[in-house]
């Protein structure tokens, strides 16, 4: 069995490949400055490219887990993920309330994708 990592960091990997199975480690935005739209958009670029490099796309993604500071930006949050995920393929998904690893974060996103 072979477990491919990616991005394999001292503490944590960003990405993980077994058995035809993308994890992705939590993804956060670059540019903390911009509200939630901006900032879920960002991550949600992230995810396509992390997925493209193990030769997957949004259309297989599994489940998804979205972790948002505040719930009063859910509304925000899913102006950005209607944008972007393909309809027909919608994962299922959970969205919770969590304080993040960083105040000026707002959305954190776990994708588990087939390759």
């Amino acid at each position: 069995m072979t477990i491919q990592r990616f991005d394999v960091g001292a503490r944590m990997s960003e990405m993980a490949v077994h058995n035809d199975v993308v994890y992705l480690a939590g993804q956060v935005p670059e540019d903390s400055s911009q509200d939630i739209t901006g900032q879920t958009a960002q991550v949600l670029a992230m995810i396509d490219a992390l997925l493209a490099r193990a030769g997957s796309d949004k259309s297989k993604i599994l489940r998804a887990q979205i972790y948002i500071a505040d719930l009063a930006d859910f509304p925000g949050m899913n102006i950005a993920w209607d944008a972007w995920v393909v309809p027909g393929h919608t994962p299922p998904r959970a969205t919770v309330e969590a304080k993040l690893a960083r105040p000026e974060w707002k959305v954190e996103i776990v994708v588990t994708a087939a390759v």
